[in-house]
């Protein structure tokens, strides 16, 4: 018998306001239970309310759900290894692409939707991860002294939304210290931040000397009590992405120091790091209960990590849902419909 994949809805864009009615969570702590959102025809939320004090628009399409609230950001994502059509399916309004070739980051950042923010390749040393692994067609660019590099990152700049830097030894040579610091100097220079994949105690204290803005993971070995305290100080985020880790069995002292960090004071952001084993399009449960129930975030906690509140005159990053999801995680997965500025997905 030969089985065929469901294809999910076809998105298509709006002509006329959309009204959510349903129990709304905004994502800054506000719910209402009896709530309605307005979006209007060119894509951005236009109020926000109790049902009773907003008026519905002439000719507005309606969409009640149980919940109503923003749909998922993801900030590391490799979209090489998904499919973007799954990923409103999915109940993700925006994602990161934290490694790609320069063709393929320049066409998802000119999507609608999802929204997508780009790092491009992934700048490491003459040899470095991940060019002698999964990224060895494109997916990196090398930096070895550091005029070469303020030329590299100056050029690559205007292309993307962030730099990424890549300190993995484990994946061959890293760019020297040196070389980091005119990674992120350039970056700066030209309005961009870096994010920093670094993973060991040293590497991470490299990325700090050099100033990064961000990790990329939560690092996998653990962090003494005094790093922590370098990340906090710096304000140095991190992306969580502990699900990916279950397969490499370092989740658990990921998950340490993920709460370490967290009760530090650093902020955590969701991330999946879409494009390894186990990981699919779309929002990943696993992933949210890892920062809810093991890294201490909490249910509400975790979901406000993984959305960006919505807000009256900002464009529409919605999803709709037949539950609550915090009850469970799953049921972002299958949303009523989702509307990322003018395009909507219903099902």
């Amino acid at each position: 018998m030969k089985l065929f994949r469901r294809q999910p809805p076809t998105p298509a864009d709006i002509d006329n306001a959309v009204v959510f009615d349903g129990a709304v969570w905004i994502g800054d702590g506000t719910e209402i239970s009896d709530g309605r959102v307005v979006v209007d025809s060119s894509g951005e939320v236009a109020a926000i309310g109790r049902q009773a004090d907003v008026d519905v628009p002439g000719g507005a399409m309606q969409v009640t759900a149980a919940w109503i609230g923003p749909g998922l950001y993801d900030a590391h994502v490799h979209l090489a290894f998904g499919r973007v059509e799954d990923v409103i399916a999915g109940g993700v309004v925006a994602v990161r692409d934290l490694g790609a070739p320069p063709v393929d980051a320049a066409r998802w950042r000119r999507l609608s939707a999802p929204r997508v923010s780009v790092a491009g390749p992934l700048l490491t040393a003459p040899g470095g991860y991940p060019s002698m692994s999964w990224g060895s067609n494109g997916f990196a660019a090398f930096v070895d002294d550091p005029e070469q590099t303020s030329r590299l990152v100056g050029g690559l700049a205007p292309q993307v939304d962030v730099v990424k830097l890549a300190l993995e030894p484990a994946g061959g040579p890293v760019p020297t210290a040196e070389v980091a610091a005119a990674v992120v100097n350039a970056a700066h220079a030209a309005g961009r931040a870096v994010v920093c994949h670094a993973l060991t105690v040293e590497m991470v204290e490299r990325a700090l000397d050099a100033g990064v803005d961000e990790l990329a993971h939560t690092p996998t070995e653990p962090l003494p009590e005094d790093v922590v305290g370098r990340v906090a100080a710096a304000e140095v985020g991190v992306v969580s992405t502990l699900h990916t880790f279950e397969q490499g069995g370092v989740e658990a002292t990921a998950v340490a120091n993920a709460a370490a960090l967290v009760s530090a004071g650093v902020t955590l952001r969701y991330g999946t790091d879409l494009g390894n084993a186990g990981i699919v399009t779309g929002a990943d449960p696993r992933e949210l209960e890892l920062l809810a129930d093991e890294v201490g975030l909490g249910r509400d906690g975790a979901l406000r990590a993984a959305t960006t509140p919505l807000s009256v005159g900002q464009p529409a990053g919605i999803a709709a849902l037949d539950r609550d999801p915090r009850a469970q995680f799953k049921e972002l997965r299958r949303p009523r419909a989702v509307l990322v500025g003018r395009t909507l997905l219903q099902r």
